[in-house]
């Protein structure tokens, strides 16, 4: 298990789940997204995520970017 605080730098799939934004990671299991900004263009596709883990499955994103 990840530490709470943890960099989280990673690759996936970003998919939506109604008003909610998922990274399915390349590894296995998923992280729900904190996003400062809506990346409806980015849904479906590979993205590289940036951000610090504040649960065990959510991350507050600083960036998602096509990867």
């Amino acid at each position: 298990m990840t530490a709470i605080g943890t960099r989280i730098d990673e690759i996936g799939t970003l998919t939506r789940d109604g008003g909610a934004f998922y990274l399915r990671r390349d590894h296995g299991g998923r992280y729900q997204l904190e996003l400062h900004r809506t990346p409806v263009d980015l849904v479906e596709k590979r993205v590289r995520l940036i951000g610090t883990l504040v649960s065990p499955d959510l991350v507050n994103a600083d960036g998602v970017a096509p990867a």
